[in-house]
């Protein structure tokens, strides 16, 4: 990647050798690696031994998980530049619940690539649904992004928002609105 950076500088009509420059192509290949150490991560790796039995009354709403603000950065596949937010998640247990602190670290797994939002959103839930089995999963990401900030349309204070809603959330508007209320969002009809 070094000699690409290099390549780069030197298009843009920059000196690489300048004291600010000069270790800038080793610098940027290293926190390409880091914004893209995703691709490198394994769910049921990350899962581990964080599985455990639920309770036995983990059949109703009310037994609802909720994660929500999990700040998350990744990188825009279209422009190369970065898009940050926060994620709300939660589940409704079936036979299984999950550590908590695994659930950022499965967001962090899949944030860490060249991304779109949308496909972000819905391989959190899906790998979500895929390890627990629950009744149902919801997974909401307000993020900005760069490339809508500093390029293009321009525009500093807009956020894109995108869900995945699947088993009882997709199928119970009870459930979607208390996952909503419990993340502090309300969900605007049009």
């Amino acid at each position: 990647m070094e000699p690409h950076a290099l390549a780069i500088l030197r298009a843009l009509g920059e000196d690489p050798g300048r004291e600010g420059l000069r270790a800038t192509p080793a610098r940027f290949a290293r926190a390409l690696r880091t914004a893209t150490s995703g691709y490198r991560a394994d769910i049921k790796t990350i899962v581990g031994d964080a599985l455990f039995t639920a309770g036995p009354t983990a059949s109703s709403a009310g037994d609802m998980v909720v994660v929500r603000g999990i700040e998350l950065f990744s990188t825009c596949e279209h422009h190369l530049l970065p898009f940050y937010g926060r994620a709300h998640v939660a589940y409704i247990p079936g036979k299984k619940i999950i550590g908590l602190s695994k659930i950022p670290r499965i967001i962090d797994a899949f944030a860490k690539r060249l991304q779109l939002q949308e496909r972000l959103t819905m391989q959190i839930a899906h790998a979500l649904d895929e390890v627990l089995a629950p009744r149902g999963v919801a997974v909401v990401i307000e993020a900005t992004h760069l490339c809508m900030k500093m390029r293009g349309v321009q525009k500093q204070r807009a956020r894109a928002v995108t869900e995945s809603m699947l088993g009882v959330f997709a199928t119970d508007e009870q459930a979607r609105k208390r996952f909503f209320e419990l993340v502090g969002r309300k969900r605007n009809k049009c």
